[in-house]
């Protein structure tokens, strides 16, 4: 049997069944678009979906490599491109209608096209990709070609639209901006040019932005130097700069939402504040539109931004949020806002048709409206969408008329199995989970979130109707399956509840019972076969703590309806024994697992593995569970979790598995014969999959595609097919009586007859409850109306039967609790009595161990919690007070203290100082080592300069006096005073001769080494003052401790004397000692203490020691007393520490000034006296830091110069490597011009040319019909333009468009059309060949075609000229960009150069030593310069010494004069020596020269190379003589041998001369013979021959010169003809 069913599969697949596409059902989640004036289209999952608008026919057109990403339609070309969602995505192009592919476009894109757009003119389309290349393309699709494209990284595009009007123009728009995308071409080179919208603010209103690169409207500062642009102060250099924008510069921008191009090729964009900007197309200038209140708000309306525009004479139409469709009338720069149309929901896009007789709604679910402009406009509803995606589907029994479907939000639809058409619709307004079709009735259940099961009836498929609901439990139902033959329907919740309900409408769907298995069930499966009287029940769970999978079986009689009350328990659970419930367990996780008809196999889907498993269920019964293991295995090559179904008759295995594809395999082989990919990976798989009872239709729902696929059988026949018709058959005839009995119960019975539920669902108006006098067992009635779920019901009939049951047991515990209760309470009484330490807590009177045990653990648990919560909270702290404490504490060399007088408000502070790291000790030995060989450079140069000066100076005093000079000057170099250093460092006793003037700090090295040294200063003047300041600090506390010991003998004096008066008691204060602060001490701890008894007694004993230790130490010590008696006095207190005091302010300065007294206004003044004293201090201390400062500011302005500088040459070099590029593509364009143009000359010189030939050619035929033909010749036909419908004409905004590529190509086969009417026999002329006619038509034909080439050829050359003007003046942008960016750099560099020459210097003045009578200053040094007095001494003294050097020059140049004659004596004496030598150096030239030679001047080791040579040689010779032997010997050899064969030959010789004399005599004999008959007759022969030659030879030379004069002759009139056609390039 097996072989022979073998043998039919074969058949059956040599037969090529297989499964197409009846229809498919989906709703569009993207734009819808018109594919011609009555068909719209737009994707679903794999598909792309058809929709006549007329008929509403619908043609599926399907992505064979995964789902449809985005889709665009070409109208003039009827045709439709969607791109794939797969790795590296295809665009396909496709024909409407025929669907037949045209062209597959595959780019570079890596993951996926976002847009799509198809031109009207011509066969472009622009397609967009997202991440990773952000990429936008232009392709040719008829060719298949990209044409250019262009990247613009990190930016998502939401709308790309062409220009109806004109193809060369592209809008991309974003949430964030709007670009304008020119497409220029020339010849076949295309190339995209972005442009920006400048977008105006959230208000409406401009920003009027400044120039980032070159700013024009910079300050000027004289003062601190060149005002740079803020990129440069932030350091930027590179592409960001030329964007950068300071925060405070940022504004927030319109965000557009929607465009729409109108017929000027101006742009209308909508945006989400609910402004509405125009776009200028030539220069995209944007215009806020103003809209005009002329009626009362409306009430109730969102609209607040157009989501979608549509654009229409006179304005657009617009939609948002809220349901409405608006008419905006634009006139001018104001626009109207009037209502248009109401829809249902909220609309989403915008469409008219072609000819703008139909406008096209879509709504945000996905149906679509179309509203048509005729005489009475039209409304309707072309599609209506379901509310959310499909969640489950079945076939209404038998399945080959209708089907039905289930959404999430409760919506169930009815389609017909033919069309796919929707039969009705019932909303039940719930949270819906799966629906199940009933085999024995018409009738459906659905499950729900909240645990119902709705049963509808659908005897009426065009009105179904709910008729019961089942309460089973509060989890929400998971799987619902009728068994094959619909008596039982088994219900599967989330908590692992089976519940089995009776199917038949006649028992009001009665609930049989419950059974428990494992949580979270992946699977229920049924076997019901027509010969037996029980149903199997298959259930999967998951383990997921193993890693296995549970099945567990069981067994339904089909009597169970009648003793359902024996094999339940009270609470309705089914007894195991009575259903013959077994536990098996897989070692792997399975997916999906069935069992097979023959209830004796199980198969599986695994789930971390492509394997289908088959395991063999054991004969013999067991207990407990049992472990399977597979029997067969098969590879799958679906991916992913897959699910498994059975056919009707059992013998299909249906796959289906999250790659989309369905697989029907044998049962028995598990091979694949059936495979169809209905949905696909991207939009997760395949959800669900239902086959009809004759299996003919398979629906496979996709699981996030929303797409329900209808499949059915092609070529469908032989066993494959008998095998499930037949069982079909015998199912419906097993059938048919249930079927007609429960459908007239359910056509009999009405809605309001059936109660909402069977007798032990709804029989209980009762609630449970325990009160509290009866520790929670007592019942009380409850509100009828509470809803209760039957497993409750059962449950709580269980608990009153038992509470009936032991009612007399109850009322005994009752008692026994009731006396235990009062034992207690006495107890309690007796423990209030007792002490405290016997007391008992309240808590321990408790009874219940258990909640005494859990109070007591929740107690531990909380307290471990805070104690933990605390102990983190305490070592955060610890943490951060460790990390000040390093931070402030530790890290200091120096710490921080202040120091306070006794008696004076005067608090002086020390300088906490860190220990300087070694980078900065090896910083500044750096610098002070560089310092000091300068010095001694300087130094060195001027001892050379002292030494020359001393030799060209001719007397001794005068050497002298400059020696002293420079000296002196050296000396005021090395001590500058304190008005030029700038401070007052030299008065701490700072050695400053390292630091350099403040003239001299040009360079950006000079000034860093200066603020290196300044700070060496600043670290020493604090050193200083701190060790003054331990000084005196030290001092401070050996007068504490001498205070402290006086005031001993002080505080004695005052108890004798009896003197009721304190003692003052010097202390340091906490500022003095901020180490205290470290320490916590125990006074500060305000909290109680908790000390033991022992702890205690040993603090009190302690104490007493102390006590004892203290009056022993006050014994008499006149050393230390007179010690301090002899270091009398007080702390002084020095200048330096004026500078660290805070004088605090008096504190009635916290009254108002007219409140003071005469006293308080003169402590006012010497307060503000010593103030003014104390600032006047520090200012002299301050200087040093100023100088930093000052430093550190120059050096900021000069890295802000360094990077302005470096922007500007990248910006030039970017900008120079476009003018590259900008002069390649000028040439490149030239060159393709002058190639272009040289065809079209050759073109219209050719078309020239068969004008003038034209009579040449018919020269044969008489002149009056050439005349005749040359008319006929010239003669064109018309063309005439199809009229346009004047309707039509006024519904279309945008007029006659452009022509197209397709277009000229119509319009050059209409002309050949017309031209075949002209060729027709019945138009030649009477009397002319008609060979001559079809010559001459052709001839015409040809002229024709050539003309319409010259046409294209001219549209071509005037688009190259535009082109390249385009580039030239791109070109001349770049270099004006350059120029100015030379411009920039040169400002920049002057700047640069007065920065560094105006330097800031700081100048101590001593004030009010220099009073002036008359006040007569210049008050104006704008051209005035500050330099050294130095500079000018030097200048003097070097005038004075060049002075001296002339007169000493002068007197030498005395003795020079005497020395010319001997000079020029012996120069000529050299010139004869010179020519001397140059004859001597051309005879060694000329001297032959040979390698040897060479070789001896160039080798060092001559002798030794000569040696080797020789040694070679002789080895050499060596060898060359004993070749020369051997070959001596072969040669005697040789001889010998050509001796004897010499003799041979000599032999043969005498034998062949003596034959030779005889043959010498005969023929001399015969040779005079022949010479005396011969002669004559060779003499005359001979002469003819010479004859003949010579007249041929004359007669070619006449023929060679007639054809040179005809080859002039024609080569004159050729270049007559050139000279003709070709214009005359004459320079003018």
């Amino acid at each position: 049997m097996a072989q022979d069913r073998e043998r039919d599969e074969a058949q059956n697949v040599a037969l090529g069944a297989s499964l197409s596409v009846r229809w498919v059902q989906g709703f569009p989640r993207q734009n819808v678009h018109f594919v011609n004036d009555s068909t719209i289209c737009y994707p679903c999952g794999n598909f792309v979906i058809f929709i006549n608008i007329e008929t509403k026919k619908k043609t599926v057109l399907q992505c064979m490599n995964g789902i449809v990403g985005v889709v665009a339609t070409n109208v003039p070309y009827e045709v439709v491109a969607f791109s794939d969602r797969r790795l590296r995505p295809l665009i396909y192009i496709y024909n409407f209608p025929g669907l037949t592919r045209r062209t597959k476009l595959k780019g570079n894109v890596l993951l996926d096209y976002t847009l799509l757009s198809f031109s009207y003119c011509g066969t472009y389309l622009a397609s967009y990709s997202s991440l990773p290349e952000f990429e936008l393309a232009l392709w040719n699709w008829e060719s298949g070609v990209i044409l250019c494209k262009k990247s613009q990284p990190g930016i998502d595009v939401s709308q790309m639209t062409f220009n109806p009007m004109n193809w060369h123009q592209l809008c991309l728009s974003s949430p964030s901006a709007v670009t304008v995308w020119t497409i220029e071409r020339s010849n076949q080179e295309h190339y995209l040019k972005a442009k920006s919208v400048k977008l105006p603010m959230e208000d409406g209103s401009f920003c009027n932005e400044t120039d980032v690169v070159f700013p024009q409207s910079l300050p000027k500062d004289p003062i601190y130097g060149p005002v740079l642009p803020v990129s440069a102060i932030a350091g930027l250099v590179g592409e960001e700069a030329e964007t950068f924008r300071p925060k405070d510069d940022l504004y927030a921008l319109l965000h557009p939402t929607m465009h729409c191009w109108t017929p000027t090729s101006d742009l209308y964009v909508g945006c989400e504040e609910g402004h509405l900007l125009m776009i200028s197309g030539e220069n995209l200038k944007v215009t806020v539109l103003n809209k005009i209140e002329d009626g009362p708000p409306r009430v109730g309306r969102n609209f607040v931004s157009p989501v979608t525009m549509a654009y229409q004479k006179g304005g657009v139409l617009a939609s948002g949020i809220d349901g409405f469709v608006y008419s905006f009338l634009i006139k001018d720069t104001n626009y109207k806002v009037e209502d248009f149309l109401e829809v249902e929901g909220p609309v989403e896009h915008l469409m008219f048709s072609p000819s703008y007789r139909m406008l096209l709604i879509q709504t945000d679910k996905g149906s679509i409206y179309i509203y048509t402009f005729d005489k009475e406009p039209t409304f309707e509803k072309l599609l209506a969408a379901c509310d959310g995606k499909f969640q489950a589907t079945d076939f209404i029994t038998p399945g080959n008329e209708y089907c039905m479907t289930l959404t999430q939000s409760g919506e169930v639809c009815v389609w017909g199995i033919e069309d796919g058409a929707c039969v009705s619709k019932i909303y039940l307004n719930i949270p819906a989970t799966v629906l199940a079709c009933s085999p024995s009735s018409l009738s459906a259940a659905v499950g729900t979130e909240d645990g119902f099961v709705h049963f509808l009836d659908i005897q009426d498929v065009e009105s179904p109707h709910s008729v019961h609901t089942a309460y089973l439990s509060e989890s929400p139902v998971q799987h619902l399956l009728y068994d094959q033959r619909g008596m039982y329907l088994l219900v599967g919740t989330s908590e692992g509840h089976v519940f089995v309900i009776n199917a038949k409408p006649s028992s009001l769907f009665q609930i049989l019972g419950f059974i428990e298995v494992g949580k979270g069930i992946l699977q229920i499966s049924t076997v019901s076969p027509l010969e037996t009287d029980v149903v199997e029940v298959m259930v999967l769970s998951p383990l997921p703590e193993t890693g296995r999978s549970r099945l567990e079986i069981f067994t339904l009689p089909k009597i169970l309806p009648q003793v359902s009350a024996s094999f339940a328990d009270e609470r309705g659970r089914l007894r195991d024994a009575f259903i013959h419930k077994f536990v098996y367990e897989i070692e792997h996780a399975l997916s999906s697992a069935v069992l097979n008809f023959q209830s004796n196999r199980i198969y599986g889907f695994c789930n971390q593995v492509p394997y289908i498993c088959s395991y063999l269920l054991p004969e013999k019964e067991h207990s407990g569970i049992c472990i399977l293991k597979s029997y067969q295995k098969v590879q799958s090559k679906q991916y992913g979790p897959g699910m498994l179904s059975l056919s009707p008759h059992g013998l299909w295995l249906i796959t289906i598995a999250k790659c989309g594809i369905l697989c029907i395999r044998d049962i028995h082989t598990l091979e694949t014969f059936v495979r169809c990919r209905s949905h696909s990976h991207q939009g997760h798989g395949i959800q669900s999959v239902r086959i009809s009872m004759d299996g003919q239709s398979i629906l496979v729902n996709g699981k996030d595609d929303s797409t329900l696929v209808n499949l059915r059988w092609r070529q469908f026949g032989g066993n494959l097919a008998n095998e499930i018709l037949e069982y079909s058959q015998q199912l419906s005839t097993y059938l048919k009586n249930t079927m007609d009995e429960e459908n007239d119960y359910l056509s009999i019975a009405k809605k309001d007859s059936l109660d909402l539920g069977s007798e032990p669902e709804h029989a209980i108006n009762e609630n449970v409850r325990l009160s509290v006098d009866s520790l929670q067992e007592e019942l009380v009635k409850v509100d009828n109306t509470a809803e209760i779920p039957w497993i409750q019901q059962k449950s709580q009939e269980a608990i009153k039967n038992e509470v009936k049951l032991f009612s007399n047991k109850r009322k005994e515990i009752k008692r026994g609790i009731k006396a235990l209760a009062k034992t207690i309470l006495d107890m309690m009484e007796e423990n209030e009595a007792v002490d405290n330490i016997a007391k008992l807590e309240q808590q321990e009177f408790g009874l219940d161990l258990e909640e005494l045990e859990r109070l007591h653990d929740e107690s531990e648990e909380e307290v471990a919690k805070i104690r933990k919560d605390a102990e983190m909270q305490n070592l955060a702290k610890r943490y951060l007070a460790e990390l000040i404490k390093e931070e402030c504490w530790n890290s200091m060399a120096v710490k921080g203290r202040a120091l306070k007088c006794f008696h004076i408000p005067c608090v002086v502070e020390n300088f906490p100082m860190k220990e300087r790291t070694d980078e900065e000790l090896k910083e500044l030995k750096r610098v002070v080592q560089q310092k000091k060989i300068e010095a001694e450079c300087l130094k060195l140069q001027k001892e050379i300069v002292e030494v020359q000066s001393a030799i060209t100076l001719v007397k001794k005093h005068h050497e002298e006096e400059d020696e002293e000079e420079e000296e002196d000057g050296t000396a005021k170099d090395t001590n500058l005073p304190n008005y030029l250093l700038g401070s007052l460092s030299t008065d701490f006793r700072v050695h400053t001769s390292l630091l350099s003037s403040q003239l001299e700090l040009h360079s950006r090295e000079e000034k860093i080494n200066q603020i290196i040294l300044l700070k060496d200063i600043i670290y020493k003047v604090k050193t200083a003052f701190n060790s003054e300041f331990d000084a005196a600090y030290k001092q401070k506390e050996i007068e504490i401790a001498r205070v402290k010991e006086k005031n001993v003998r002080i505080q004695e004096i005052v108890l004798d004397l009896e003197l009721e008066e304190s003692v003052w008691q010097p202390e340091f204060e906490d500022c003095e000692k901020p180490e205290r602060t470290l320490i916590v001490e125990s006074t500060e701890i305000t909290a109680q203490r908790h000390v033991n008894p022992w702890q205690k007694a040993k603090t009190e004993l302690l104490v007493t020691r102390e006590m004892e230790r203290l009056l022993l130490s006050r014994g008499p010590n006149t050393r230390r007393r007179a010690l301090m008696d002899m270091m009398g006095g007080v702390l002084e207190v020095k200048k330096e520490d004026i500078l660290r005091m805070v004088i605090p302010q008096p504190a009635f300065m916290s009254k108002p000034d007219a409140l003071w007294s005469e006293e308080e206004r003169k402590q006012f003044k010497a307060y503000e006296k010593k103030v003014k004293e104390l600032n006047e201090e520090r200012d002299k201390y301050r200087k040093e830091e100023l100088k930093i400062n000052n430093l550190v500011f120059s050096l900021l302005l000069d890295e802000e110069i360094s990077s302005r500088e470096a922007f500007l040459n990248n910006y030039l070099a970017r900008k120079q490597e476009e003018k590259s590029q900008t002069t390649e593509a000028i040439r490149k364009s030239r060159e393709d011009l002058d190639m272009y143009k040289e065809h079209y000359d050759n073109l219209l010189a050719e078309d020239k040319v068969l004008d003038r030939s034209f009579k040449k050619e018919f020269s044969e035929i008489p002149s009056h019909q050439v005349d005749i033909l040359y008319k006929l010749f010239k003669r064109r036909p018309r063309i005439h333009k199809q009229k346009v419908h004047s309707d039509t004409t006024s519904l279309v905004p945008f007029g006659e468009r452009p022509g197209s590529g397709k277009l000229n190509k119509d319009a050059f086969a209409q002309l050949m059309k017309a031209m075949d009417d002209l060729d027709s026999i019945n138009n030649m002329p009477e009397g002319l060949d008609p060979s001559v006619w079809e010559h001459f038509c052709m001839t015409r034909r040809a002229k024709v075609e050539n003309e319409q080439k010259v046409k294209q050829k001219a549209a071509g050359l005037i688009e190259m000229v535009a082109f390249l003007q385009r580039r030239t003046e791109d070109d001349e942008k770049v270099q004006h960009e350059i120029e100015k960016v030379f411009h920039e750099l040169i400002l920049l560099q002057e700047d640069k150069v007065k920065f560094q020459l105006n330097l800031t210097i700081q100048i101590l003045l001593k004030q009010g030593q220099v009073e002036l009578e008359n006040f007569q200053l210049l008050l104006d040094y704008s051209d005035a310069i500050l330099i050294n007095k130095n500079i000018i001494e030097d200048l003097n003294s070097a005038i004075r010494t060049q002075g001296q050097k002339k007169v000493a020059s002068m007197m030498e140049s005395k003795e020079i004069h005497k020395g010319i004659f001997q000079i020029e004596w012996e120069h000529k004496k050299m010139e004869m020596e010179m020519e001397d030598l140059n004859q001597k150096a051309w005879d060694i030239q000329m001297l032959f020269f040979s390698r040897d030679r060479q070789k001896y001047l160039n080798e060092p080791n001559y002798e030794t190379l000569i040696a080797i040579q020789i040694g070679i040689m002789e080895q050499t010779i060596a060898v060359l003589d004993k070749t020369h032997k051997k070959n001596v010997e072969n040669c005697k050899k040789l001889l010998k041998k050509l001796r004897r064969c010499s003799n041979q030959k000599d032999v043969a010789n005498y034998t062949l001369s003596c034959n030779l004399r005889e043959e010498l005599v005969a023929v001399s004999e015969r040779k005079d013979i022949c010479n005396a008959v011969g002669s004559t007759l060779t003499c005359e022969k001979i002469a003819k021959e010479r004859y003949e030659n010579m007249m041929q030879h004359q007669k070619l030379t006449k023929i060679s010169k007639e054809q040179a004069e005809q080859i002039s002759i024609l080569q004159a009139e050729v270049e007559r003809l050139r000279m003709k056609t070709f214009p005359a390039l004459v320079q003018m």
